[in-house]
């Protein structure tokens, strides 16, 4: 099941690093759309459209950051790591779903099996939290077992 951890950690890095590409495309782009303004004879139509370049350079920065933040939180995993309790890196075996607990991307499958990839923050995330196998909660009107954490 490591090596299953080990997949997935390196998927959620690869969203990352695919996120900070893209945003970092997005800057460049922005910064190279304000440069390349003009000054033309309409007035502030040069000040409102370099404006309008710093407003997206911004928005692009901003998505960086958050990128950048993911990536810090992933980059406290450690996939050979098993816990008791459910933990930021356990991957959470339930009656009824697989969860890997690391940064929230939602549903993704693997050699064939759906994980459910949630942030320790998210609903499903702090419900899980602390928890050990063994243990039942109930989420969203239906009842979880957990079956196992690795």
């Amino acid at each position: 099941m490591n090596s299953t951890k080990r997949q997935l950690l390196i998927r959620c890095k690869e969203y990352v690093d695919a996120r900070i590409s893209t945003a970092r495309q997005s800057m460049d782009h922005a910064q190279q759309a304000a440069n390349e303004e003009s000054k033309s004879s309409a007035g502030d139509k040069y000040e409102t459209g370099r404006a309008m370049m710093q407003i997206e350079r911004d928005k692009a920065a901003t998505q960086l950051e958050e990128a950048l933040r993911l990536k810090a939180v992933l980059d406290q995993i450690n996939p050979d790591v098993s816990n008791e309790k459910a933990l930021l890196g356990s991957l959470v075996i339930t009656s009824s779903k697989k969860i890997f607990i690391s940064i929230g991307i939602g549903k993704f499958s693997l050699d064939g099996d759906d994980f459910l990839i949630v942030a320790p923050a998210s609903p499903l995330g702090k419900a899980l939290m602390g928890l050990k196998a063994k243990d039942r909660i109930v989420f969203n009107k239906e009842q979880i077992e957990i079956l196992q954490i690795v």
